[in-house]
């Protein structure tokens, strides 16, 4: 699974709450919440967001609430990957439960700038900066996980028979 994209960059401890603020836990429109997404850490989001692109973060991100909602809606926006020091344990789940691609990757949240291109192979676990020439190295996905992002999420999966 390769993934190309601009890089989205924000710190540590970004929570479900700023992901996608709890006024809009009415809807289970994903186009709906995509709108949303981002808006009380950074009104500019949905306007710059592009299809492909990645986000990077800090330490914990995805923390507070378990939600669904906030993979959703950062998967909604169009970004294909998230990289970041660390997940909140319940996030990392939800996201790959709703196939948005997440990977733990301290030199690269470090060393990856806002704006960057980024290329992601993560059948190899290598992140190139394709902006500066750096390279990181990321533990791969494992097959079931890829299968499951592939297939664009859990239940997806299931239903087609591609897990079990």
């Amino acid at each position: 699974m390769k993934y190309t994209g601009n890089v989205l960059k924000y710190g540590d401890n970004v929570d479900t709450d700023v992901i996608i603020p709890a006024r809009y836990l009415n809807t289970s429109d994903h186009k709906e919440l995509a709108s949303h997404c981002m808006e009380d850490i950074d009104k500019t989001f949905v306007t710059r967001v592009q299809q492909g692109d990645i986000i990077t973060a800090g330490q914990n991100f995805g923390c507070g609430s378990s939600r669904e909602h906030a993979p959703i809606a950062i998967k909604a926006s169009g970004v294909s990957l998230v990289i970041a020091k660390s997940f909140a344990r319940i996030f990392y789940r939800n996201a790959i439960n709703i196939g948005l691609a997440i990977v733990e990757c301290p030199e690269a949240a470090d060393n990856i700038s806002e704006g960057d291109k980024v290329e992601a192979d993560m059948d190899n676990g290598i992140i190139r900066n394709l902006t500066t020439g750096q390279e990181f190295k990321a533990a791969p996905f494992p097959d079931f996980i890829q299968k499951i992002i592939e297939n664009g999420g859990l239940m997806e999966s299931i239903a087609k028979g591609v897990i079990e």
